[in-house]
Protein backbone atom coordinates (compact mmCIF):
# COMPACT_ATOMS: atom_id res chain seq x y z
CA UNK A 1 0.00 0.00 0.00
CA UNK A 2 1.53 3.12 -0.97
CA UNK A 3 2.24 5.58 2.19
CA UNK A 4 -0.23 8.51 2.59
CA UNK A 5 1.81 11.89 1.76
CA UNK A 6 3.13 14.23 4.48
CA UNK A 7 -0.27 16.52 5.77
CA UNK A 8 2.29 18.74 7.27
CA UNK A 9 4.27 21.82 6.18
CA UNK A 10 7.04 24.13 8.82
CA UNK A 11 5.87 27.51 8.89
CA UNK A 12 8.68 30.01 8.10
CA UNK A 13 8.76 31.31 11.02
CA UNK A 14 10.08 28.04 12.48
CA UNK A 15 12.22 27.63 9.13
CA UNK A 16 13.98 30.61 9.64
CA UNK A 17 15.53 29.37 13.16
CA UNK A 18 17.00 26.39 12.08
CA UNK A 19 21.08 26.88 12.30
CA UNK A 20 23.84 25.91 9.24
CA UNK A 21 24.37 22.61 10.83
CA UNK A 22 21.16 20.04 10.96
CA UNK A 23 19.91 18.22 13.89
CA UNK A 24 20.70 15.00 11.97
CA UNK A 25 24.48 15.74 11.19
CA UNK A 26 24.68 16.84 15.27
CA UNK A 27 23.09 13.92 15.98
CA UNK A 28 25.36 11.72 14.41
CA UNK A 29 23.50 10.30 11.17
CA UNK A 30 26.05 8.73 9.12
CA UNK A 31 28.60 8.73 11.42
CA UNK A 32 30.93 5.32 11.86
CA UNK A 33 32.94 6.15 15.20
CA UNK A 34 31.56 5.72 18.39
CA UNK A 35 31.21 9.16 20.40
CA UNK A 36 29.54 10.86 22.96
CA UNK A 37 25.85 12.48 21.85
CA UNK A 38 26.13 16.22 21.13
CA UNK A 39 23.40 18.52 23.00
CA UNK A 40 20.59 19.35 20.88
CA UNK A 41 17.25 20.28 22.33
CA UNK A 42 16.25 20.41 26.04
CA UNK A 43 19.34 21.45 27.69
CA UNK A 44 19.34 24.21 30.10
CA UNK A 45 22.58 26.90 30.68
CA UNK A 46 24.15 29.29 28.39
CA UNK A 47 27.25 27.43 28.79
CA UNK A 48 26.16 24.55 26.63
CA UNK A 49 26.67 24.90 23.08
CA UNK A 50 23.52 24.41 21.33
CA UNK A 51 23.16 25.48 17.98
CA UNK A 52 19.16 24.72 18.29
CA UNK A 53 18.24 27.10 20.83
CA UNK A 54 16.27 29.60 18.90
CA UNK A 55 14.21 26.56 18.42
CA UNK A 56 13.88 25.32 21.54
CA UNK A 57 12.64 28.95 22.82
CA UNK A 58 10.41 28.98 20.08
CA UNK A 59 8.56 25.48 21.63
CA UNK A 60 9.34 27.56 24.89
CA UNK A 61 6.69 30.56 24.15
CA UNK A 62 4.23 28.08 22.74
CA UNK A 63 3.35 27.44 26.65
CA UNK A 64 1.79 31.01 26.93
CA UNK A 65 -1.28 29.79 24.66
CA UNK A 66 -1.85 26.70 27.04
CA UNK A 67 -2.41 28.01 30.81
CA UNK A 68 -2.92 23.94 31.42
CA UNK A 69 0.96 24.02 30.80
CA UNK A 70 2.37 27.09 32.59
CA UNK A 71 4.40 25.50 36.01
CA UNK A 72 3.45 21.94 34.80
CA UNK A 73 6.38 21.29 37.67
CA UNK A 74 4.51 22.66 40.11
CA UNK A 75 1.36 20.74 39.07
CA UNK A 76 0.09 17.39 38.83
CA UNK A 77 1.41 16.31 42.19
CA UNK A 78 4.69 18.30 41.41
CA UNK A 79 8.32 16.70 41.35
CA UNK A 80 9.10 16.11 44.79
CA UNK A 81 11.30 17.60 47.01
CA UNK A 82 14.71 19.32 45.73
CA UNK A 83 16.78 19.33 48.74
CA UNK A 84 19.17 16.18 49.16
CA UNK A 85 18.60 13.40 52.28
CA UNK A 86 21.91 14.56 54.06
CA UNK A 87 24.88 11.66 53.68
CA UNK A 88 26.22 10.25 56.58
CA UNK A 89 29.92 10.16 56.72
CA UNK A 90 29.93 6.26 57.35
CA UNK A 91 28.38 4.43 54.22
CA UNK A 92 25.94 1.65 55.01
CA UNK A 93 28.06 -2.01 53.95
CA UNK A 94 25.83 -4.64 52.08
CA UNK A 95 26.29 -6.50 49.20
CA UNK A 96 25.88 -5.34 45.38
CA UNK A 97 22.95 -7.99 44.48
CA UNK A 98 21.29 -6.98 48.20
CA UNK A 99 21.37 -3.08 47.41
CA UNK A 100 20.40 -3.76 43.89
CA UNK A 101 16.90 -5.23 45.65
CA UNK A 102 16.69 -2.40 48.19
CA UNK A 103 16.80 0.12 45.54
CA UNK A 104 14.23 -1.76 43.18
CA UNK A 105 11.86 -2.55 45.74
CA UNK A 106 11.87 1.24 46.96
CA UNK A 107 11.79 2.59 43.28
CA UNK A 108 8.45 0.13 42.58
CA UNK A 109 6.73 1.19 46.30
CA UNK A 110 7.33 5.11 45.65
CA UNK A 111 5.59 5.77 41.82
CA UNK A 112 7.89 3.78 39.48
CA UNK A 113 6.14 1.57 37.55
CA UNK A 114 9.31 -0.32 35.90
CA UNK A 115 12.78 -0.38 37.45
CA UNK A 116 16.10 -1.83 36.08
CA UNK A 117 20.09 -1.11 36.69
CA UNK A 118 22.86 -0.56 33.84
CA UNK A 119 26.45 0.09 34.27
CA UNK A 120 26.89 3.77 32.89
CA UNK A 121 28.86 4.00 29.32
CA UNK A 122 31.19 6.70 29.41
CA UNK A 123 29.36 7.17 25.48
CA UNK A 124 26.29 7.96 27.13
CA UNK A 125 27.21 11.26 28.45
CA UNK A 126 26.53 14.11 26.80
CA UNK A 127 29.74 16.43 25.20
CA UNK A 128 30.13 18.99 27.21
CA UNK A 129 29.20 17.56 30.65
CA UNK A 130 31.35 15.20 32.94
CA UNK A 131 29.52 12.22 35.04
CA UNK A 132 31.83 9.93 37.39
CA UNK A 133 29.46 7.88 38.86
CA UNK A 134 29.32 4.46 37.62
CA UNK A 135 25.89 3.48 37.63
CA UNK A 136 22.56 4.50 36.66
CA UNK A 137 18.99 3.37 38.24
CA UNK A 138 16.20 3.86 35.47
CA UNK A 139 12.70 4.22 36.48
CA UNK A 140 10.01 4.25 34.23
CA UNK A 141 5.82 5.17 34.29
CA UNK A 142 3.48 4.27 32.73
CA UNK A 143 0.61 6.83 30.85
CA UNK A 144 -2.81 7.03 30.65
CA UNK A 145 -3.10 5.57 27.22
CA UNK A 146 -6.50 7.44 26.62
CA UNK A 147 -4.88 10.63 27.26
CA UNK A 148 -1.68 10.01 24.98
CA UNK A 149 -4.32 8.92 22.67
CA UNK A 150 -5.70 12.54 22.09
CA UNK A 151 -2.09 13.62 20.18
CA UNK A 152 -1.07 15.64 19.30
CA UNK A 153 -3.73 17.73 21.48
CA UNK A 154 -3.63 19.45 24.96
CA UNK A 155 -4.22 16.41 26.64
CA UNK A 156 -2.04 14.26 25.82
CA UNK A 157 0.48 17.06 26.59
CA UNK A 158 -0.87 17.60 30.03
CA UNK A 159 -0.25 13.71 30.25
CA UNK A 160 3.10 13.61 29.35
CA UNK A 161 4.09 16.29 31.69
CA UNK A 162 2.23 14.71 34.54
CA UNK A 163 4.17 11.73 34.14
CA UNK A 164 7.31 13.11 33.82
CA UNK A 165 6.22 14.58 37.10
CA UNK A 166 5.56 11.32 38.45
CA UNK A 167 8.74 9.83 36.93
CA UNK A 168 11.02 12.78 39.15
CA UNK A 169 9.28 12.37 41.95
CA UNK A 170 10.33 8.74 42.07
CA UNK A 171 14.00 9.24 41.15
CA UNK A 172 14.11 11.55 43.50
CA UNK A 173 12.50 8.97 46.79
CA UNK A 174 15.22 6.80 45.08
CA UNK A 175 17.77 9.21 45.28
CA UNK A 176 16.92 10.49 49.29
CA UNK A 177 17.05 6.50 50.01
CA UNK A 178 20.68 6.24 48.65
CA UNK A 179 21.87 9.43 50.24
CA UNK A 180 20.67 7.96 53.42
CA UNK A 181 22.78 4.73 53.16
CA UNK A 182 25.74 7.34 52.85
CA UNK A 183 26.26 6.98 49.02
CA UNK A 184 26.20 9.94 46.10
CA UNK A 185 22.72 10.16 43.54
CA UNK A 186 22.37 12.34 41.51
CA UNK A 187 18.10 12.05 40.22
CA UNK A 188 16.84 13.13 36.77
CA UNK A 189 13.62 13.34 35.56
CA UNK A 190 12.26 15.25 31.58
CA UNK A 191 11.72 16.82 30.28
CA UNK A 192 14.90 18.34 30.52
CA UNK A 193 17.80 16.76 29.43
CA UNK A 194 20.13 15.93 32.19
CA UNK A 195 24.16 14.66 31.57
CA UNK A 196 23.26 11.90 29.76
CA UNK A 197 21.02 10.12 27.62
CA UNK A 198 18.36 7.61 28.94
CA UNK A 199 17.24 5.49 26.76
CA UNK A 200 20.68 3.56 25.58
CA UNK A 201 20.90 3.17 29.94
CA UNK A 202 17.37 1.63 29.62
CA UNK A 203 17.77 -0.48 27.26
CA UNK A 204 20.75 -1.80 28.95
CA UNK A 205 18.84 -2.40 32.51
CA UNK A 206 16.32 -4.24 31.00
CA UNK A 207 13.42 -1.85 30.23
CA UNK A 208 12.40 -2.71 26.29
CA UNK A 209 13.64 -2.10 23.26
CA UNK A 210 14.27 0.64 20.88
CA UNK A 211 11.03 1.11 18.22
CA UNK A 212 11.38 2.41 14.87
CA UNK A 213 9.25 5.92 15.96
CA UNK A 214 13.15 6.41 18.19
CA UNK A 215 11.20 5.85 21.57
CA UNK A 216 11.15 2.51 23.70
CA UNK A 217 8.55 -0.19 23.32
CA UNK A 218 8.38 -2.40 26.72
CA UNK A 219 7.04 -5.50 27.26
CA UNK A 220 3.95 -4.68 29.52
CA UNK A 221 3.52 -0.89 28.76
CA UNK A 222 4.42 -0.46 24.82
CA UNK A 223 5.44 2.61 24.18
CA UNK A 224 3.18 4.02 27.35
CA UNK A 225 5.71 5.32 29.06
CA UNK A 226 8.20 7.68 30.48
CA UNK A 227 11.68 7.65 31.40
CA UNK A 228 13.66 8.85 34.63
CA UNK A 229 17.12 8.25 36.46
CA UNK A 230 19.47 7.93 39.19
CA UNK A 231 23.16 8.11 38.97
CA UNK A 232 25.04 6.66 41.62
CA UNK A 233 28.32 5.13 43.34
CA UNK A 234 25.64 2.72 45.33
CA UNK A 235 27.75 -0.60 44.93
CA UNK A 236 24.80 -2.59 41.63
CA UNK A 237 24.37 -5.41 39.73
CA UNK A 238 23.71 -4.49 36.26
CA UNK A 239 19.86 -5.84 34.44
CA UNK A 240 20.58 -7.79 31.13
CA UNK A 241 18.86 -6.24 28.26
CA UNK A 242 15.42 -7.21 27.88
CA UNK A 243 15.03 -8.72 24.13
CA UNK A 244 11.52 -10.02 23.41
CA UNK A 245 10.87 -9.18 19.71
CA UNK A 246 9.88 -5.44 19.59
CA UNK A 247 12.97 -5.19 16.92
CA UNK A 248 11.75 -7.75 14.84
CA UNK A 249 8.35 -6.77 14.60
CA UNK A 250 9.04 -3.10 14.01
CA UNK A 251 11.40 -3.92 10.56
CA UNK A 252 7.32 -4.87 8.63
CA UNK A 253 5.45 -2.59 10.73
CA UNK A 254 4.87 0.67 8.70
CA UNK A 255 1.69 2.09 11.66
CA UNK A 256 4.11 5.37 13.17
CA UNK A 257 5.59 5.87 9.99
CA UNK A 258 2.19 6.20 8.05
CA UNK A 259 0.69 8.49 10.99
CA UNK A 260 3.77 10.91 11.39
CA UNK A 261 2.80 14.61 9.65
CA UNK A 262 5.81 15.97 9.25
CA UNK A 263 7.35 12.52 7.63
CA UNK A 264 10.30 12.09 9.91
CA UNK A 265 10.38 8.14 10.64
CA UNK A 266 12.73 6.28 8.12
CA UNK A 267 11.82 2.80 7.26
CA UNK A 268 15.13 1.24 7.43
CA UNK A 269 17.65 1.58 11.06
CA UNK A 270 20.20 3.89 10.30
CA UNK A 271 24.23 4.83 11.35
CA UNK A 272 24.19 6.77 13.86
CA UNK A 273 27.46 7.31 15.87
CA UNK A 274 29.08 3.88 15.38
CA UNK A 275 25.54 2.15 15.39
CA UNK A 276 22.70 1.02 13.11
CA UNK A 277 19.49 1.41 14.79
CA UNK A 278 16.13 3.09 14.22
CA UNK A 279 16.80 7.22 14.08
CA UNK A 280 13.92 9.49 13.65
CA UNK A 281 14.88 12.74 11.32
CA UNK A 282 15.06 15.57 13.88
CA UNK A 283 14.73 18.22 11.09
CA UNK A 284 12.07 17.35 10.29
CA UNK A 285 10.53 15.98 13.38
CA UNK A 286 11.01 19.76 15.45
CA UNK A 287 9.10 22.07 13.90
CA UNK A 288 5.92 19.73 14.50
CA UNK A 289 7.02 19.06 17.92
CA UNK A 290 7.12 22.42 18.47
CA UNK A 291 3.72 23.92 17.31
CA UNK A 292 1.89 20.92 18.74
CA UNK A 293 3.70 21.08 22.55
CA UNK A 294 5.26 17.36 21.81
CA UNK A 295 3.27 15.92 19.78
CA UNK A 296 3.40 12.13 20.70
CA UNK A 297 1.31 10.51 17.64
CA UNK A 298 3.84 7.87 16.86
CA UNK A 299 4.21 6.40 20.65
CA UNK A 300 -0.01 6.72 20.73
CA UNK A 301 -0.03 5.04 17.14
CA UNK A 302 2.37 2.65 18.11
CA UNK A 303 0.58 -1.20 17.98
CA UNK A 304 2.37 -2.28 21.40
CA UNK A 305 0.46 0.84 23.58
CA UNK A 306 -2.79 -0.35 22.88
CA UNK A 307 -3.94 -1.59 26.15
CA UNK A 308 -3.41 -5.03 26.92
CA UNK A 309 -1.79 -5.66 23.88
CA UNK A 310 2.21 -5.49 24.37
CA UNK A 311 2.39 -8.35 26.77
CA UNK A 312 0.51 -10.99 24.53
CA UNK A 313 2.55 -9.82 21.61
CA UNK A 314 6.03 -9.77 23.30
CA UNK A 315 4.99 -13.71 23.63
CA UNK A 316 3.86 -14.04 19.83
CA UNK A 317 7.13 -12.78 18.96
CA UNK A 318 9.33 -14.51 21.19
CA UNK A 319 7.45 -17.50 20.28
CA UNK A 320 7.99 -16.95 16.38
CA UNK A 321 11.71 -16.25 17.13
CA UNK A 322 12.24 -19.34 18.32
CA UNK A 323 10.26 -20.96 15.96
CA UNK A 324 12.39 -19.07 13.23
CA UNK A 325 15.71 -20.42 15.19
CA UNK A 326 14.10 -24.23 15.20
CA UNK A 327 14.07 -23.97 11.56
CA UNK A 328 17.20 -22.34 11.05
CA UNK A 329 18.96 -24.77 13.10
CA UNK A 330 16.88 -28.12 10.92
CA UNK A 331 18.35 -26.18 8.09
CA UNK A 332 21.78 -26.90 9.19
CA UNK A 333 21.76 -30.64 9.97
Amino acid sequence: MKRPKPEYHPPEEQLRLFPDITGNDLNGRGEEALRRPSPIYWHYGSDIKLPHRALQDYYMKQFEDKPELHDFDKKYGGRGARQHVERPDVPVEDSPERWAEKVKSHALSHEGDLVGIARIDPNWVFEGYELELPWIVMIGVAMDHAEISTAPELPSAVETMAQYNRGTRAARQVADFIQAQGYEARPHGGPMAGPMTLIPAAIQAGLGELGKHGSMINREYGSSFRLAGVMTNLPLIADAPDDFGADDFCVSCQVCRNACPPDAIFDDKQMVRGERKWFVDFDKCIPFFNDTQGCGICIAKCPWSRPGVAHSLAQRMTARRARNASGEHGDHD
